[in-house]
């Protein structure tokens, strides 16, 4: 319980306008981006410091108070959502870019710095930073690294975890843990950053992040491949993989998402199209020129009834802006938007759209498939209204289905997206019991008083 004297002391910390505990406060950081139910905290702190974190990770869990750390709340699986009448800690304020060292290719930044904010920062010194989580406009790079986000660029260059070199974080003591190096290599030690990466906000606070980076692309191409078969296109996918071919981004929408996404961006996208790939080649020019003319052979040897290739800049960006906008667009159909990131080895995409095509019709749903395709992350989305007790079963029922279907193929609950809150229980489908087991000796050997966003990832 956070009583008045409790309240000072977080005040004498942050100063009293970066406590937060008016009902408006609280229902703003009761809810993420999942279909969940909200959970109203009992105080909201804004740090503007780093330095800060440590004591009042302390006051937590002196005083046994569940603590969640949130970003910018773009989490799509629960792992934002407070504990009831615990503490939210905010990290919007601490949003520094310390060092974009370009000898080293590397940057320091705290846990509040914006995604694409920092991508500009660092194209900006002739570098590149490649994650790029559909959210990055607003998510922040603290919530990329606890969630490992991944985004449209993951096939080529990887995700999140990737481009960690280290951090420093609080644990759930108050104490400051240093894991990493600014160096290429380092293996001083247990791979602690390593460990948090992808947890959740369960095991400690991120204060600094030590980000790797490359050096840009010298040349690209995008194309635009329209097909009027659903599975033509996605055979096409795991026809540019099997022919060693790795794009930058292989990216799918089927026709139920191209409309909503036409509708709403106005990108000249062929709305008549069964899917469309989208597809972009990077790298030396003479590669470029020659992985672009196989991927284009490649399209057509596969039934695609055109292929599309971007004559300028601008063109390019018009395109992927109008594929970035696409849960936008979906969402403005109906009043509850299901999006979900079951993901697949790469040979099996055809059979996961089909899938997806055919729990669509057993269910009833309106439900649209886009994604990442050429890393087999695909993003089923049901529009759907939640107030709709029957129809609100029938999107459960078919989501339990899309997870069956991922796993039955050799694939994972979330690649991108997470656990959180919303796919706790299908985990051990996936891993074993032992496997929740060992996570929650772990857990409970970290933070003993459980006070690190409890119950995200393997529940109690």
């Amino acid at each position: 319980m956070i009583t008045p004297n409790l309240a000072e002391k977080f005040k004498e910390v942050v100063g009293a306008p970066n406590v937060l505990s008016e009902k408006a406060d609280l229902l703003t950081y009761s809810y993420d981006a999942a279909v969940l139910e909200p959970v109203w905290p009992g105080l909201v702190l804004r740090p503007t410091s780093t330095a800060q974190l440590g004591p009042l990770v302390a006051l937590c869990n002196d005083n046994n108070l569940p603590l969640t750390v949130r970003g910018s709340g773009t989490n799509l699986s629960g792992g934002a959502i407070p504990s009831s009448g615990g503490v939210v800690l905010v990290t919007g304020a601490l949003n520094r870019i310390l060092e974009i060292n370009e000898a080293d290719m590397y940057a320091r930044v705290e846990p509040g710095v914006v995604t694409a904010k920092f991508a500009a920062a660092v194209a900006g010194r002739q570098l590149f930073y490649p994650p790029d989580p559909g959210s990055q406009a607003v998510s922040t790079l603290g919530g990329n690294v606890a969630e490992n986000a991944g985004g449209l660029r993951g096939l080529k260059y990887g995700v999140t975890r990737d481009y960690v070199l280290g951090m420093s974080f609080v644990d759930s003591e108050g104490g400051l843990v240093k894991a990493g190096a600014r160096t290429v290599k380092c293996v001083t030690g247990y791979n602690l950053g390593g460990l948090m990466v992808g947890s959740e906000g369960t095991l400690g606070l991120i204060s600094e992040i030590t980000l790797k980076l490359v050096p840009p692309p010298r040349a690209a191409r995008a194309m635009l491949a329209v097909f009027d078969d659903v599975r033509a296109a996605s055979e096409t996918v795991a026809a540019i993989i099997a022919a060693h071919i790795v794009p930058a981004t292989l990216e799918f929408m089927d026709n139920f998402t191209i409309r909503a996404v036409e509708d709403f961006s106005h990108a000249g996208l062929p709305a008549e199209a069964a899917a469309l790939l989208l597809i972009e080649v990077d790298g030396h020019p003479a590669q470029v020129e020659e992985e672009a003319a196989q991927v284009e052979r490649i399209c057509g040897e596969h039934g695609a009834a055109r292929v599309q290739v971007a004559t300028d800049a601008p063109t390019r960006d018009k395109v992927w802006e109008a594929r970035r906008a696409a849960l936008s667009a979906l969402a403005r159909l109906k009043p509850t938007t299901v999006l979900e990131d079951a993901t697949v080895p790469r040979s099996r995409i055809p059979d996961m759209v089909s899938a997806m095509e055919e729990i669509g019709r057993r269910h009833g749903l309106m439900l649209g498939t886009f994604g990442h395709a050429g890393d087999g992350n695909l993003h089923p989305t049901i529009c759907c209204d939640r107030r709709d007790a029957d129809e609100w079963r029938r999107v459960e029922l078919a989501v339990e289905d899309i997870f069956a279907e991922a796993l039955q193929m050799g694939g994972t609950l979330s690649g991108e997206h997470g656990i959180g809150l919303a796919k706790a229980r299908f985990l051990e489908n996936e891993t074993s019991r032992a496997t929740i087991l060992w996570s929650r000796r772990l857990k409970a050997a970290l933070d003993p008083k459980g006070i690190l966003n409890p119950g995200k990832i393997v529940g109690a």
